[in-house]
């Protein structure tokens, strides 16, 4: 029995002196510091960009603006914030569920800052941060000071100018009193990581709060979510059956007919040695169509090119296949990834089959470029236009991109152009 309590002593004094000199605990004090300087600068951006558009919004031409890229600039500094918190505390906050920004012209794009719920949130969480850590900042910096103060106590109450410390009127005098001021202090002392690291807690939880997706914008995506896994698996039960269809009827059928010419060949080959030529050619003749519709349907689904040599020399054989004359611009820092290069591809493969098939066209374009996070992949044709995005082609396309977290986006007035666009997210 006294081993086991000498081996249990250890234990819970590192239990009790531990959390002092913990990483954890001072990474929560530096987060509180730190709070101080980003929530004053989160602060004066907040109320300057508000107060500012606000002032200017007699006249709405420069008022409307100035708000929009402060809630545009406040949703910057909230990805500044979540960071800041995962860093230091292990705080994981997601980010919010932007409102799509549509393609256009610019009063749509600040409409839709504007009507954006999460921006206005990111800019509530900039204008709270300031007081919420300076309150923070200020309790756990003066818990430490008392303890430690009172910790040390000792060693100058008899210089003080009363002769002693006075806590509240109460002058600490003699041995009793300091012994009881020092047990004090080791309490504080003691509890002071904890309230250090709930300080910091309790202010990321109100970041978590603010700077995160609300749960109604999170319904709403799970929503989302389900309609589109149901759609995807209804468009890839399809393509399995269109995929089955094609093999049977036009592979399978050119290879049943490519062996019946063999045998027919084979048959005639002693007897009538012309005419068994003349069907060892048409053999040759169908088994090269058979091999080219079975390249055609691999290239449907997935091409070996694209991710051999990606995207670029993928879309470059598209436009070459096409019998509308093509441009193709390829313009990206990096690769993205295979999932999104394929989502690419199927856009622009199926859109320029319309296009040969429905727009009326003369030419098209096919546009790729990364912007930061995003891949925006745009199709642009000189037909007729009146394309349907409600139709079944364009919103198979449309559930494609949103699989990937993209979004589709159609402009397609009657007399054209037709601009499709999509929009995926890719690391920069």
């Amino acid at each position: 029995m006294p081993a086991a309590t000498d081996e249990r002593a250890p234990g819970f004094a590192g239990q009790v002196v531990g959390p002092i000199f913990s990483g954890r605990t001072w990474l929560a004090m530096v987060y509180l510091i730190t709070g101080v300087v980003t929530g004053t600068f989160s602060f004066t951006v907040v109320v300057t960009g508000l107060a500012l558009g606000v002032g200017l919004m007699p006249l709405a031409v420069l008022g409307l603006p100035v708000v929009a890229g402060t809630l545009v600039l406040c949703s910057r500094l909230g990805s500044w914030e979540r960071g800041r918190a995962s860093l230091m505390l292990g705080y994981d906050i997601a980010s919010p569920v932007w409102k799509s920004s549509p393609a256009g012209e610019r009063r749509r794009r600040i409409r839709t800052v504007w009507s954006d719920a999460s921006r206005w949130r990111q800019a509530a969480a900039a204008f709270v941060a300031l007081p919420i850590s300076v309150v923070n900042f200020t309790i756990a910096v003066s818990w430490w000071s008392v303890a430690l103060a009172l910790v040390a106590l000792p060693a100058y109450n008899g210089d003080l100018p009363r002769g002693g410390a006075d806590l509240f009127g109460w002058v600490v005098r003699g041995d009793p009193a300091l012994a009881a001021a020092v047990a004090a202090g080791l309490f504080l002392l003691v509890q002071a990581p904890h309230v250090t690291v709930g300080l910091a807690h309790a202010q990321a939880s109100v970041d978590r709060m603010l700077l995160g997706p609300s749960p109604r914008s999170l319904a709403a995506r799970v929503g989302e979510l389900e309609q589109s896994r149901s759609r995807i698996m209804t468009a890839a039960e399809t393509e399995r059956r269109r995929i089955e269809r094609d093999l049977h009827d036009g592979a399978q059928a050119r290879l049943v007919s490519l062996a019946m010419e063999l045998g027919r060949a084979r048959a005639r080959f002693d007897d009538d040695p012309e005419g068994a030529k003349v069907l060892l050619d048409q053999a040759h003749e169908e088994s090269k169509a058979a091999l080219a519709e079975l390249r055609s349907l691999v290239r449907g689904v997935h091409p070996p090119v694209l991710s051999d040599r990606g995207l670029d020399a993928a879309l470059s054989g598209l436009a070459a296949m096409c019998p509308v004359p093509v441009t193709v611009e390829v313009e990206m820092a990096a690769r993205p990834s295979s999932t999104v290069e394929a989502v690419a591809y199927f856009v622009v493969a199926e859109s320029l089959t319309n296009v040969a098939k429905h727009s009326g066209a003369t030419r098209a374009t096919v546009v790729v470029r990364s912007e930061g996070r995003l891949l925006r992949v745009f199709v642009r044709d000189d037909g007729r236009g009146g394309a349907d995005p409600g139709g079944a082609g364009l919103a198979g396309l449309a559930d494609r991109a949103q699989a990937v977290e993209g979004r589709l986006i159609v402009s397609s007035p009657l007399g054209g152009p037709t601009i499709i666009e999509v929009q995926l997210p890719c690391e920069p």
